[in-house]
């Protein structure tokens, strides 16, 4: 399977385990529900058992144990028993039965924190606007990606100094305080762009495309870049970048 092929199926395992919509889970992630629909259809299609030439399936196995090995996580196995529960109930359609499984005890890791010091450094060295100010946004509002792809005009309320997160984890909307720095910088970026909509418009066409645009920055363009910028500054952080305080980039 292409690594392509497999972080659609990473989602789409995800919306099984979560027994959210389709539709509702694109919001949060920042994806678009037509691709994930597309992408279940075409996982599907590209997993049906081919027919044998007396016109019947090949025999599948399937274990009634399964042995979790101590290199995995606890959520990794989580995908993979959904991935096959969707393989199971959509292409060979027969009822899943989960196994049982002992979960293992939780395990309480502190988070590595950004300092302001790295976090001006990751700020200086994104060259593309979109992404420095969509970055600062996510540090100085503590915003996991999705819900700042998924920012539109309206969220923000200058007058009360508030930012809304809609349909953020747990399918639950929910208030940040807004930062006085960051009004500033959002109203100035806003103006390079000026969508009617979107605080974050795609920029396959350019800011001056940007406009026009019916969908926000794409989720991978923002990881990928994300990576090189914090590998380019020496960051080697074991767990996701957590915000600690507010740092304005230099301009």
């Amino acid at each position: 399977m292409s690594e392509r092929s497999e972080f659609w199926l990473s989602h789409l395992s995800a919306i099984e385990a979560e027994g959210i919509t389709t539709k509702a889970y694109a919001q949060r992630e920042g994806l678009s529900p037509q691709a994930l629909y597309q992408w279940r259809k075409r996982l599907v299609a590209d997993a049906r058992p081919h027919r044998t030439q007396r016109g019947g399936f090949a025999a599948i196995q399937i274990e009634p144990s399964i042995t979790v090995p101590g290199t995995h996580s606890w959520s990794a196995v989580k995908l993979d028993l959904y991935g096959l529960k969707l393989f199971t109930t959509h292409v060979l359609k027969k009822p899943w039965a989960m196994p049982d499984l002992i979960k293992p005890p939780k395990t309480q890791r502190l988070p590595d924190i950004v300092t302001v010091d790295e976090a001006q450094r990751l700020f200086l060295a994104t060259r593309v606007l979109s992404y420095r100010v969509f970055y600062f946004t996510l540090y100085s509002l503590g915003l996991r990606l999705g819900e700042g792809l998924a920012l539109t005009v309206a969220d923000i309320d200058a007058e009360r100094m508030r930012v809304q997160v809609r349909d953020a984890k747990g399918n639950r909307d929910r208030l940040v305080p807004l930062p006085q720095a960051t009004l500033a910088v959002l109203r100035r970026f806003w103006l390079t762009h000026r969508h009617p909509e979107l605080l974050f418009p795609n920029r396959s066409a350019g800011l001056k495309g940007a406009q026009r645009a019916s969908s926000p920055l794409e989720r991978g363009g923002v990881q990928l870049t994300w990576r090189k910028v914090a590998t380019a500054c020496g960051l080697k952080k074991r767990s996701p970048l957590t915000v600690c305080a507010t740092a304005m980039p230099r301009t």
